[in-house]
């Protein structure tokens, strides 16, 4: 099927479903999608700042979705991972801060390790300041305005290229009247949850803001070997700002946040076993049968019970300052906006996923700051608009990361094994084996970029964009074993022991440069076929910048690291778009369809060597990847007490080629396969034993992409009735939520093991609210107790366990809000 055929057919069908955009009011920013005692009968106009100016968002040619305050908070979505419940081509996957992959229509990062020496393909901007850490996405809202979700490449506007989208979160500013406002939230788990806000003049033209939130959750998950609930939520978050009028075409804004994560997190429990190519002796029913009364304490993931044995930590610490300037001068604006901001990242975890003590520590401490500066003019004018700009960025990350080998490392590794099976019994030769990792990556990247907007006609816009980048990446990779007794761990040494040692850790060092140019741009052209229907198409030819791998690389067998993938090449992205957006019912109802096709060549992906613990991951080159959908929104309001929304995905993103992928579960973990002993009858997935022969890579070209469902769809639904209590007007309100997503994959190469099924979420509200900002609601997430998991992992050395980690369980709690 050709793309135009695709499209054309993809927005006829879609077009019989109805789609969905919440976001404020013109005339009102605080205003909601969900229905307030002052918003009238329609959906209003929504104004948004994706193109860094004020625009109506039924006039901006650009897929975007737009989420208020009031109903971020309504539906409480304080934290990206909960924000993917409204918007269907979102997808944000972790098991800890720094391991998180964030999502738009299965683009953005490999869902997999986290790699310090990949970009990220979805950018976060807070307040027009550019985020490059996904870790930045754990943290909880504090004091937002509105938050806009961008799909399809961007970089020609403003900021750092992306070839995914992005999340453009805008905060409230300082006042020049005084206000407050303060939130408290009870529920079950020991939900405690506390946000405060206050804003007011200092002088005439200096204003002043402060916002604080405090989050603190029980985890849900019991770790039976600790007596503790782990997986626990514990936030606090600080934000403020000084905003100076210094003249009337000159405002300046100083603004600061400091947040930290301190939780018991983050686990992982049993969620099955996956037979791979491994002898039958050598899986993980037979290697956890050699531990006398060990036994996992449930097969059922949802009774939430673990016995990790480690010490289980994820500080997680951000924060930054910007200083931006807004300066009006001729018919434009100029902005700059300078920034700094830093990370640090403790944690401590069991990567063995299991109590036994195989590897009781596995951690890397990461420490990264970034330095941004942008200078950007907009003007808008009778006939042309025009945006043009430069940015700047800088970055260095330190990580000192450590795995340390413990007591039964050595029976869990080698038990049956046909060159180390004679050392299973000696606890010495991996206990207390340790590799000190020393990550290093310096990133320098540059740009000059604009975008122009045509008004060939009343009806007719022509937009081209253009953006011309420069990228430079100096990295090192650092291990350095040692034995449980102190010693040096080299290739020199030639003895079983040591060829054991190292077939677990394995020493090595590299240092490796990347730097590169880059030409991207992009054309659209809309028109208006009435005063609320617009219609747009857009070409963009993008890309995201090439990496280093700086999880370690295959070693030859003297220890030489494979410097030809110490790097991956850039990925470069043809993207086309259809889009239609239209209000009609006197505005009381808003459609918008958008139809879109994105081909990316060398698309970075994660892959495995298949070893014990050598290397968990490294990147490498897709050949073709093809994401293509169509996207569907709606809102409505039929009537001052009734407001609805429908949204929707239909997303099928394949690898095209990807000949050298890494192989499933139930292909891996045999003898390597060569000519005279190919992949055998014996090693079809699901049937271990021996012999049993695994290929180096497996060819999974027209696989789908892990975490994408197919269909995703979200929904929601609130009545009102005006009531007068305590002596003031208000409305008695009840809301309904929820979400939908078709089963996906969640892992790099499609298992039949590693499947999460589809799902269906349901939340509801129900409250008090009055024109004075008082607002007391009761809630209920996942109202029906639906069991789900959030994504399935393999485990270290192909034994067949596979770990999980399930979503949350029905909660339920009070929260009341005031206004001063």
């Amino acid at each position: 099927m050709t793309i135009r055929k695709f499209l054309l057919v993809g927005a006829a069908s879609a077009s019989l479903i109805a789609p969905a955009a919440w976001a404020q009011e013109a005339t009102d920013t605080a205003a909601a999608a969900a229905p307030d005692t002052e918003a009238d009968a329609g959906t209003g106009q929504i104004v948004v700042t994706a193109r860094r100016r004020a625009e109506e968002l039924q006039d901006v040619p650009l897929a975007v979705t737009v989420l208020n305050a009031q109903t971020i908070e309504q539906t409480g979505s304080y934290n990206i991972n909960r924000l993917q419940q409204l918007q269907p081509s979102l997808q944000f996957f972790s098991t800890n801060p720094r391991n998180s992959s964030l999502n738009i229509r299965g683009l953005g990062v490999p869902l997999g390790l986290t790699n310090d020496g990949i970009e990220q393909g979805v950018g976060i901007y807070v307040d027009q300041v550019f985020y490059n850490r996904v870790a930045a996405a754990a943290l909880d809202f504090v004091d937002i305005e509105q938050i806009e979700v961008l799909r399809g490449p961007q970089g020609t506007l403003y900021g750092k290229n992306t070839t995914a989208g992005a999340i453009n979160i805008t905060t409230r500013a300082p006042s020049f009247s005084y206000e407050g406002k303060a939130e408290i939230s009870v529920g079950n788990l020991n939900f405690k949850q506390a946000k405060a806000t206050v804003s007011g003049p200092i002088t005439d033209r200096l204003a002043i803001r402060i916002g604080a939130s405090l989050t603190d959750r029980q985890g849900t998950i019991y770790n039976v070997a600790t007596n503790q609930h782990v997986n626990s939520q514990d936030f606090l978050g600080l934000r403020g700002a000084l905003l100076w009028k210094a003249t009337d075409t000159l405002s300046i804004t100083l603004a600061g946040d400091y947040n930290l994560q301190n939780p018991n997190c983050c686990a992982q429990i049993y969620a099955g076993y996956g037979p791979t190519q491994r002898p039958v002796g050598r899986q993980y029913p037979a290697l956890a049968a050699l531990f006398p009364g060990y036994a996992v304490p449930s097969t059922n993931p949802y009774d939430r019970l673990t016995d990790l044995d480690a010490q289980l930590k994820a500080r997680n610490e951000l924060g930054g300052a910007s200083l931006r300037a807004e300066w009006e001068v001729g018919a434009g604006k100029l902005t700059s906006v300078t920034a700094y901001r830093y990370w640090d990242w403790q944690p401590s975890n069991d990567r063995d996923f299991t109590g036994l003590s195989i590897t009781p520590i596995s951690q890397n401490p990461t420490q990264q700051k970034q330095w941004t500066q942008e200078l950007r003019y907009a003007q808008t004018g009778d006939t042309i608009d025009f945006v043009a700009g430069a940015f700047g960025f800088y970055q260095k990350i330190h990580t000192t990361g450590q795995q340390v080998q413990g007591a039964d490392a050595s029976r869990w590794f080698f038990t049956g094994d046909s060159t180390y099976g004679s050392l299973a019994s000696d606890p010495s030769v991996l206990d207390g084996l340790t590799a000190d990792n020393d990550i290093r990556l310096k990133n320098w990247s540059a740009a000059l970029f604009g975008q122009a907007t045509w008004h060939v006609t009343d009806k007719l816009d022509l937009q081209p964009g253009i953006r011309l980048n420069y990228d430079k990446k100096d990295g090192s990779y650092d291990s350095v074993v040692t034995t449980g007794t102190g010693q040096l761990l080299t290739f020199a040494d030639t003895s079983l022991r040591a060829r054991a040692q190292r077939s677990v850790l394995s020493p090595q060092y590299f240092q490796e440069t990347f730097s590169d140019w880059n030409l991207s741009y992009d054309f659209t052209a809309s028109y208006h076929f009435a005063d609320t229907v617009m219609g747009y198409a857009t070409y963009s030819r993008g890309f995201k910048s090439g990496g280093l791998n700086l999880n370690g690389v295959p070693l030859s067998s003297t220890g030489v690291p494979q410097t030809d993938v110490a790097t991956v090449k850039p990925e470069k992205v043809n993207h086309f778009e259809l889009g239609l957006k239209t209000q009609f019912f006197d505005r009381k109802a808003t459609f918008n369809l958008t139809g879109f096709w994105t081909e990316i060549s060398d698309y970075q992906a994660i892959v495995n060597n298949g070893q014990n613990s050598v290397l968990r991951g490294y990147l490498a080159n897709a050949d073709k990847v093809r994401t293509r959908g169509i996207e569907w929104e709606f809102n409505a309001r039929p009537h001052e007490q009734i407001s609805l929304y429908y949204s929707g995905a239909y997303t099928d993103a394949t690898y095209r080629k990807f000949e050298n992928a890494p192989c499933p579960q139930e292909r891996a973990g045999g003898t390597t396969a060569t000519a005279a002993n190919p992949e055998s009858a014996a090693g079809r997935p699901g049937i271990p034993g021996s012999p049993s022969y695994s290929p180096l890579t497996c060819d999974i070209s027209g696989q789908i992409l892990p975490g994408i469902s197919k269909w995703a769809m979200s929904y929601g639904v609130e009545f009102n009735v005006p009531t007068a209590l305590l002596g003031g007007e208000g409305q008695f309100y009840i809301g309904w939520d929820g979400n939908y997503r078709s089963k996906f994959s969640s892992n790099a190469s499609r298992s039949v093991y590693m499947d999460i099924k589809g799902y269906t979420l349901n939340n509801l509200r129900i409250g008090f609210r009055n024109r004075d900002g008082l607002n007391v609601y009761g809630w209920v997430r996942n109202i029906f107790d639906k069991d789900y998991m959030e994504l399935l992992a393999t485990t270290p050395s192909n034994t067949g366990l596979i770990a999980g980690q399930p979503g949350d369980p029905r909660t339920y709690g009070l929260t009341i809000k005031a206004n001063f």
